[in-house]
């Protein structure tokens, strides 16, 4: 497991029920690089990657 798995498994156990949307997910990252700027390119590589998990592989 690693350590990240934690934080995702808090995540699905707190708030697993709740639905939301793309927009206040984007909200949320936004203020998260914020407050941590450290963490810009891996937050962008997050987003980018879930922006395009529907494009079709053979492009």
């Amino acid at each position: 497991m690693y350590f990240t798995d934690r934080g995702i498994e808090e995540l699905v156990e707190r708030r697993g029920e709740e639905e939301v949307s793309l927009l206040w997910l984007g909200e949320r990252l936004r203020e998260f690089v914020d407050l941590n700027p450290e963490f810009e390119t891996p937050i962008e590589r997050l987003a980018t990657w879930l922006a395009r998990l529907d494009d079709d592989e053979d492009d």
